[in-house]
Parts: C-alpha cells; sequence; structure tokens
C-alpha cells in the first residue's frame, strides 16, 4: 500500500474553526480547563467526532475517548490526542494540533476505505495543562495510574472550586471506564525555538524530561514604609526575589537539559506602602535525568535555609508535582523517524 496522505487543508480548517473558541487579541487561546469556554471546545470535537462516525466516552476525569472499531475488536487501542485546555495565554495550536491531527487520521482511513486490525481512538486530556488545577496532566494521570481519582475530584482551584463540581457543570463527568492502551502517539507544535532555528520540520521526540513542581510561601512581617527602617525590615518579597534568582542559578547550573521556572507569584498584602509580609509562588524544575533533577532539589532546599537566615524570613515549600523522566519506546520513537523521513 502507497503512503497515505492526510486532507491538509480539512485539518488546516478544523483547526482554525477550534482556534475561534476563546480566541484572544494577540491570535491565541484562552480556554482554561473545564471552564464553559472549554466546553464549547470539547463540544465541538465531539461534534466532528460524531460525524465522523466515531463511538464516543468519557471518563469520570473528563477524558474524552473517541474510537474507531477495528477487525479484531479485542485488540488493545491504538490511540494518537493531546489536550483542548490552554493556559492563560496560550496558543493555538498547543495540545489542540494534536487532538485534530489525530481526528484527521481517522478521517483519511474513511476516505480511503481502510480497515485496521485494532481499534484506534483519538483522545482529549482533561486538564493537561495544570493552569487552573493542580497536578498537571490530571487526566492523563487519572489513565495511568499516576493519581487517583479522588485525589483529583477533589483539588480546588484559586476561587475554591472543585474539580468534580466544575466537570459536573460543564457536563464532562463520565462514568466509562479508559481503555488500557497498547500504543499513544502525540503530534504537537513545538512551543520553543529549537526546530526554527535548526530549520527543521519535523522533530521525534525521544521522551520526556522529568518534572517537579512546588508550592512555596515566604512569610515575614508586614510593616508600614515610612517609619520602618531597612535593617529592620522581615521583608517577604526580598525572600522571594532571592529566592526565585536562585531557581534561575540552580538550571543553569545544571546539566542534562535542565530548565528551572518561577511562573506564579503573589504578593501579600500588595500594597504600595507597606512592606510585604507574604509571598506564594510557584517554583517549577525539570531535567532528563532523575539524579540531577534531585540535585537540582535538594540545591533549593539548601539555598532556601541560607535564605531565610539572611533576610529573616520563612520558606515553606511543598512538592505538588513529581514525574520522574520518561523515554519513549524505542520501537515507536523509529516508526515515527521512518514515517517522518518518507
Amino acid at each position: 500500500m502507497k503512503s497515505l496522505r492526510v486532507n491538509g487543508p480539512r485539518l488546516w480548517q478544523s483547526l482554525a474553526e477550534l482556534a475561534r473558541i476563546g480566541a484572544t487579541p494577540k491570535g491565541g487561546v484562552k480556554r482554561l480547563t473545564l471552564t464553559d469556554v472549554d466546553r464549547q471546545g470539547r463540544d465541538q470535537f465531539v461534534a466532528w467526532a460524531r460525524a465522523a462516525g466515531l463511538t464516543i466516552c468519557v471518563d469520570a476525569i473528563g477524558n474524552i475517548f473517541c474510537r474507531r472499531a477495528g477487525i479484531d475488536a479485542g485488540a488493545a487501542p491504538v490511540a494518537m490526542g493531546s489536550h483542548l485546555d490552554s493556559q492563560p495565554s496560550g496558543g493555538k495550536y498547543d495540545g489542540a494540533y494534536g487532538v485534530m491531527a489525530g481526528l484527521e487520521v481517522l478521517r483519511s482511513l474513511d476516505d480511503a476505505g481502510i480497515r485496521t486490525r485494532a481499534p484506534l481512538e483519538v483522545v482529549c486530556w482533561t486538564n493537561e495543562e495544570g493552569s487552573r488545577f493542580t497536578p498537571v496532566m490530571m487526566g492523563s494521570g487519572v489513565a495511568a495510574g499516576v493519581f487517583t481519582l479522588e485525589h483529583c475530584l477533589a483539588q480546588r482551584d484559586a476561587e475554591g472550586v472543585l474539580v468534580g463540581d466544575a466537570l459536573r457543570a460543564i457536563g464532562y463527568a463520565g462514568d466509562a471506564q479508559a481503555p488500557r492502551l497498547g500504543a499513544y502517539f502525540e503530534a504537537h507544535i513545538e512551543q520553543g525555538p529549537v526546530l526554527e532555528a535548526e530549520r527543521t520540520t519535523i522533530g521525534v521526540v525521544q521522551g520526556a524530561l522529568g518534572q517537579r513542581w512546588f508550592d512555596a510561601v515566604i512569610t515575614g512581617q508586614d510593616a508600614h514604609a515610612g517609619p520602618t527602617p531597612m535593617e529592620s525590615r522581615q521583608d517577604a518579597l526580598i525572600g522571594a526575589s532571592r529566592l526565585v534568582l536562585e531557581v534561575n542559578r540552580i538550571a543553569r547550573s545544571h546539566p542534562d537539559y535542565a530548565r528551572g521556572t518561577v511562573g506564579f507569584l503573589q504578593v501579600k498584602p500588595n500594597s504600595r506602602n507597606v512592606v510585604p509580609g507574604e509571598v506564594r509562588l510557584s517554583v517549577e524544575f525539570r531535567n532528563a535525568k532523575d539524579a540531577t533533577l534531585l540535585a537540582m532539589v535538594a540545591e533549593l532546599k539548601q539555598r532556601a535555609r541560607a535564605i531565610e537566615a539572611e533576610c529573616r524570613v520563612a520558606i515553606a515549600l511543598q512538592e505538588i508535582v513529581y514525574f520522574p523522566p520518561c523515554a519513549f519506546d524505542a520501537a515507536l520513537v523509529a516508526d515515527v523517524r521512518a514515517a517522518a523521513g518518507a
């Protein structure tokens, strides 16, 4: 059989239509997980899947599975997919491309009249971004057994809304059992500059960096900016600023594709003429080797203790996410490389 090509214009049109849901002025999207805008994106995907003759099921964490039957109904399905939720300033192809590309593969197989031995699934995972709720990669984590369903349903966002309540509110609290997959592929737009800089169209990903996320609370003492001498202050923001610089320094000083990010920061009481008494911030480390990731965390904790003494503040670090590095299946990686070069 000659190589099958997808319908590129149809895929592009689907992406363009989906990008209108939650569109932002700068050309991106804002589809925070389990909001009404997320519901609209899910509804559009499900409508397209039904039109393609796929069987839809939704599990208890809101993951959507769309199946195309295979010749051998008992074979473990081969799945493709990603997510439709976004960051507050998300890119319109981030996640959406993987879902729409999977759907397009199934559409193109139908167009060509091709039946596969194993069933095929297109999957839309819930809360992959982790922007509104933690932990990140929640839906796929529940399906893989990394997180318990009960733990995830009980998580709250910054407004106190429970994941379980949010799922029911948008109509995606399902009762189906997530299928046990035989293989999983995910097409994803690169979110960094490397492929463009290398003038390369397709990158074949060999694994995922390990991740460790922390919530940090830096506690000092509120004080009036005028009468409080500099040497008497217990400025939580100074301590937090030092910690942010340490996260950056640690990531830059370690090998194995080290990454360090502080993406969330909340200052209290957040008043112009009050010395901050409390700061809450996020810390995220990533690395290709678990031992190096562990060393980065150990150094962070050591530096946090030093900052406490130097700035006269207290620093509490709570780990909320840990994913060890993951090497992808070598045979499947080779298949992707061969297909990309065809």
